[in-house]
């Protein structure tokens, strides 16, 4: 009984140090939907083993039940975090992926424990659940934590467009629970959702509600400053809101939050995807100052000139290429963070081991609103999008990542098509270069666009850890 009861799934790590020193992913999944809805989404599963004679290819293909769900972020449910003194005791294994439909409401569970390259459907959660439950609709973002799963939802229940927020649900049978929010103070709109478990420290970010989103950007609401540009800070265990951050109105989309993994540092990463006033985008830290929480500006990258015939119409009043921050990846070690640069075709690599003076050291560059820049393997073929989701493998030496953003945002900045690719770079301490192995295109998804990436055994963005070492 000793041993049973001290039995924990190999893949979750007490501390960062322990994850990378893991065995290397075989495996990845990746969220894929069909934007027409006229057939159902799914997740593709591919071989990331480079010994393997399936390497950089689809193996297995699982389709779901429904049209219309727009699969967006998933997550595991249960990681590293069970480790932790808060952690649920019933958590089980590392083997269920909890996958949202951010249009439908819907959320999947989806078995990987039989086949590992043909996860199976077994439960889903209709949006009445949601709206029931908790109090919303459009789940966005799940995270495994202690004690629960924390979905973030970008609108409210029962056809009201807020407050978006966080819903709770039980680790083993994946029924809602109900809101986090306690008290939820003056946050309305909501995003992402992260943590510093150690310090019992949530910490939201901001989008906009459906309605602000789901037809493609509203220009007079981006110009008018009303898309999301604060973070909120929370108590973890009495479940109320402490704080908010206002980075400033003309920082529009404050998104992607990536906290540090050391459970030691209390600071994280913020990505704001546009500056209203000259089209740069941004990414501030966000840390302790004199006892209250605080965010600093620490990356500022600006837009590109372009010629107005080369923009979609929604840029050629600019004159330059925004270029539109949408994902951001932290290493497992803290030490590099990668940004994708979803307008300009760029992933930037900075080296943030002095997360207040972040240095660029690399950079590649692949589709592009302008440059279309081809893959190696395909030199001669323009590409459409440009990097987005983006995934590291839990030693820091492989980053994944795809060209969706968004199905009606696709489509204003690509309105000639955005087309559908996955891709991997090789990084090494201050550089990265394209694995020409490893590019998948096109019909391999079965007529979908492709979006976020879980990678078998945890990853940089799905894992958080109570112990330094």
């Amino acid at each position: 009984m000793a041993d049973e009861h001290h039995h924990h799934d190999p893949t979750f790590y007490r501390s960062p140090a322990d994850a990378a020193a893991g065995p290397p992913e075989k495996l990845a999944y990746v969220a894929t939907f069909s934007r027409p809805a006229d057939k159902p989404d799914g997740i593709a599963v591919v071989d990331t083993d480079p010994g393997s004679a399936a390497y950089g290819t689809v193996v297995g293909y699982t389709e779901l039940p429904n049209l219309g769900d727009e699969l967006h972020h998933f997550g595991w449910n249960a990681c590293s975090s069970a480790l932790c003194p808060t952690g649920s005791h019933t958590h089980g294994d590392r083997r269920y992926l909890v996958v949202p439909g951010i249009r439908s409401s819907r959320i999947y569970i989806l078995d990987t424990l039989e086949n590992p390259a043909a996860p199976e459907v077994v439960k889903v959660l209709g949006p009445e659940e949601l709206g029931k439950r908790a109090n919303y609709s459009r789940p966005h973002t799940v995270h495994c934590g202690p004690g629960y799963l924390y979905v973030s939802c970008l609108g409210g229940g029962n056809g009201a467009e807020g407050p978006g927020g966080v819903a709770l649900l039980d680790h083993a049978n994946f029924d809602v629970l109900g809101q986090f929010e306690e008290d939820r103070g003056d946050q309305y709109l909501a995003y992402d959702v992260w943590w510093h478990i150690n310090d019992d420290v949530i910490v939201t970010s901001e989008w906009g509600t459906p309605s602000m989103i789901e037809d493609g950007i509203v220009p007079e609401l981006l110009l008018g400053r009303k898309y999301g540009h604060r973070l909120h800070f929370w108590d973890m265990s009495t479940r109320r809101h402490v704080q908010t951050v206002d980075l400033g109105d003309e920082h529009q989309m404050a998104l992607e939050l990536r906290p540090a993994h050391d459970p030691a540092r209390k600071y994280g990463f913020v990505g704001v995807v546009v500056s209203v006033e000259d089209l740069s985008a941004s990414i501030w830290l966000w840390h302790q100052q004199d006892g209250r929480w605080a965010a600093t500006k620490v990356i500022t990258i600006p837009a590109e000139p372009a010629p107005a015939e080369k923009l979609p119409p929604l840029l050629q009043g600019f004159g330059a290429v925004p270029p539109l921050v949408t994902d951001l990846a932290l290493s497992v070690d803290d030490k590099f963070l990668y940004v994708s640069c979803w307008g300009t075709g760029e992933l930037k690599q900075y080296d943030v081991s002095d997360p207040f003076h972040p240095r660029e050291v690399g950079s590649v560059r692949l589709g592009g609103i302008v440059g279309r820049v081809a893959h190696p393997a395909r030199p001669d073929q323009p590409l459409a999008g440009g990097p987005q989701m983006v995934e590291v493998s839990r030693d820091g030496k492989r980053v994944y990542f795809t060209n969706s953003l968004y199905g009606a945002w696709d489509e204003q900045f690509y309105p000639d098509g955005v087309g559908a690719w996955m891709t991997k770079l090789d990084a090494g301490e201050g550089g990265m270069s394209f694995d020409e192995r490893f590019f998948l295109e096109g019909e391999v998804f079965r007529g979908r666009r492709a979006h976020q990436v879980r990678l078998e055994g945890g990853d940089a963005s799905s894992d958080s850890y109570c112990y330094s070492s």
